[in-house]
């Protein structure tokens, strides 16, 4: 099913498109003019680093590692990009704040879609799209720059009441907010389970995984909300 927002009020889209422009700060670099050549080169890059940031962790992994996994030498590399920080800034734009990806509170917001049915595109669209960005994510918060994680903590927390929003709507009864939000952070929280602790299911499909996932938020969602 393709994703569409004409389900929800121009208030939300509006909401929504303001947290999705917040992305990590990158640096502008134009030493190179043609940019064909940079985007080339960033890409070789950033999937080097990607794989190496995951294998190694962001700490363990140098600028010569990433040279000699993208094959960019590392007289130029910083022709494309300023230091390892701008690497895993470039790397969560790309896999963790996805413009393609509807958000939790985007799929809440469809009244077409069960709770069931939101929380299963959901955990699904986390395991097949966004699975590197979720390990990277975990692992590499602790090595962010102050700004950066404080721009990560608010978007998270608008995320958050986006969320409780949503399950406010969705339930006949008046919720403590503080409950909303704590629910809404497990929520966005479980969706983690899957990319991080799948490997200790190895026998069970991706589509059981996604199931009990999402068959456990939506009992847990009724439980709360009453």
């Amino acid at each position: 099913m393709e994703w569409s927002l004409l389900s929800i009020s121009q208030e939300k889209k509006n909401r929504i498109g303001a947290i999705r422009e917040k992305l990590l700060e990158e640096a502008e670099i134009h030493s190179v003019q043609n940019q064909t050549l940079v985007q080339k080169r960033r890409e070789q890059i950033c999937d080097a680093a990607l794989d190496l940031f995951l294998e190694k962790g962001f700490a363990s992994t140098t600028i010569r590692d990433i040279c000699g996994r993208s094959r960019v030498n590392q007289a130029s590399i910083y022709d494309y990009i300023a230091n390892k920080n701008d690497i895993l800034r470039r790397l969560m734009n790309q896999v963790w704040f996805r413009q393609d990806v509807p958000t939790l509170a985007e799929l809440l917001g469809d009244p077409d879609l069960t709770l069931e049915d939101a929380f299963a595109r959901y955990f699904r669209d986390t395991l097949q799209l966004r699975r590197k960005g979720t390990v990277l994510i975990y692992r590499s918060v602790p090595h962010m720059l102050d700004d950066d994680r404080r721009l990560m903590h608010a978007r998270e927390i608008a995320l958050i009441k986006d969320v409780a929003d949503e399950l406010r709507t969705r339930t006949a009864h008046p919720v403590d907010e503080r409950r909303l939000e704590v629910l809404a952070n497990l929520l966005i929280f479980l969706a983690g389970f899957g990319p991080l602790r799948d490997w200790l299911n190895k026998d069970a499909s991706q589509e059981t995984i996604v199931d009990v996932a999402a068959a456990g938020a939506a009992a847990m969602v009724r439980a709360v909300t009453g």
